[in-house]
């Protein structure tokens, strides 16, 4: 009798947390199965639950003709990680049924012959019908604002991106893209970042990881530190800080940085970054609606947390984990901290605002909102002159839109929204 393998166990276990808990994968990693798994092993299982995650709705439609009755949400884990596994990834249909199966058998024995049954069949799936299977759709909730903000053709190819994944992408402590680029294999995106294809493998094993010579950063996310554009000596509070992509950028360009974030553990990430590439800021755990500074900044940079809905390609168990109701304490959190951020400004200031949200309600209107609340409060639409920019990315309120389906040539970018605000 076959050995249960440890890793598509972890991985169908991520699998229904996710689908059935409604968790966020970023709250399993140090749970659960995985917890037990050597890091490589752990690497593949995140690879597989996300992948499977991202397929959901292709593993479903092949499934769908060989069942006759929805099986419990273990088994459909079971098949939906087979299926993705021989269909999506390519891997050997024998292994990976025989693996299916031994898994089926340690949950229920009753269900082992179905699942050997179903998953051969779906092994018979021709490549072309997988590839011409339409992507997974947002939830009812999410797609119908996206249509209200971007119509019909801009939420599909919203989802087409999403199924593709997106790529690594890094930011190099030096400012030589082009360098990195070389060394690693690698190309520099329009906005200046190093984007590396296909599976690199383990990131902390790259060439320069350990050195501190560049870290990872998609390439809408290294944007907001760019539009603030902090010049050496300049007071620069990062709020909302952790893990510290964007309080490395600024520290990198000889800013005085202070970095605040509520979350502790996060803080500690953020110190392991600063020590690995040799940078230095100030680093506070605190909550920013009570905390207050002893003198005021020169910039501000606010991060705000947000539904995320920009990173589902990278992310694809967001959807499962976010839904209306916390969408709107988002919101007001975001409103509560931009009005906490102007408070931040020495007089002549400014504050950029950022969210990796594909809402509106998340970018757009609380820029505008933010005016109404503030007299005298204007948008620079100056600042987001930047290398790559599209002019018709920057909307008529002034901030910059970003959206996954843009540069699918290239393999995307996440969904972001950017504003500069000053006094």
């Amino acid at each position: 009798m076959s050995r249960v393998d440890p890793v598509r166990q972890a991985a169908a276990a991520l699998i229904l947390d996710v689908t059935e808990g409604r968790a966020a994968l970023s709250d399993l990693l140090a749970t659960g199965a995985l917890a037990s798994l050597a890091p490589p092993d752990r690497a593949r299982a995140q690879r597989l639950a996300l992948l499977t995650l991202r397929h959901l709705g292709s593993a479903d439609a092949v499934l769908r003709p060989h069942l006759r009755r929805a099986p419990p949400p273990e088994i459909l884990a079971i098949l939906r990680l087979a299926a993705v596994e021989m269909l999506e990834e390519g891997a050997p249909a024998h292994g990976v049924v025989d693996a299916a199966v031994t898994l089926a058998r340690g949950r229920a024995e009753s269900f082992a012959g179905l699942v050997n049954a179903v998953a051969r069949k779906v092994a018979a799936t021709s490549p072309e019908v997988w590839a011409a299977l339409p992507p997974p759709a947002l939830p009812d909730w999410l797609r119908g604002r996206l249509m209200n903000a971007w119509g019909r053709r801009a939420v599909l190819a919203i989802e087409q991106a999403h199924r593709r994944g997106a790529p690594l992408d890094l930011t190099p402590k030096s400012g030589d893209a082009a360098g990195l680029a070389q060394a690693l294999g690698g190309a520099v995106t329009a906005t200046g970042s190093v984007r590396l294809s296909g599976h690199p493998g383990q990131v902390s094993q790259l060439p320069g990881y350990a050195a501190g010579d560049w870290w990872v950063q998609d390439a809408a996310a290294a944007l907001p530190a760019r539009v603030l554009a902090p010049r050496p000596g300049e007071r620069v509070l990062d709020l909302c800080a952790a893990p510290g992509g964007k309080t490395l950028q600024l520290a990198a360009a000889g800013a005085a940085v202070t970095a605040l974030d509520i979350s502790g553990p996060r803080m500690a990430r953020l110190a392991e970054n600063l020590a690995r590439c040799g940078v230095e800021a100030t680093q506070v755990v605190a909550d920013a609606l009570v905390w207050a500074p002893e003198t005021p900044f020169d910039a501000v940079l606010l991060d705000a947390p947000c539904s995320a809905t920009g990173t589902i390609r990278r992310h694809p168990d967001l959807p499962f984990a976010r839904d209306p109701a916390s969408l709107r304490t988002l919101v007001a959190l975001q409103a509560e901290l931009i009005d906490r951020a102007l408070g931040f400004l020495a007089p002549g200031g400014r504050l950029v605002y950022a969210s990796c949200s594909l809402l509106r309600e998340e970018g757009e209107d609380q820029v505008t909102a933010a005016i109404s609340r503030h007299p005298g409060l204007s948008v620079d639409t100056a600042a987001l002159a930047l290398q790559g920019v599209q002019p018709e990315w920057i909307g008529p309120e002034g901030g910059l839109r970003l959206r996954p389906d843009y540069w699918p040539e290239t393999g995307g970018i996440d969904g972001f929204f950017i504003a500069c605000l000053r006094r």
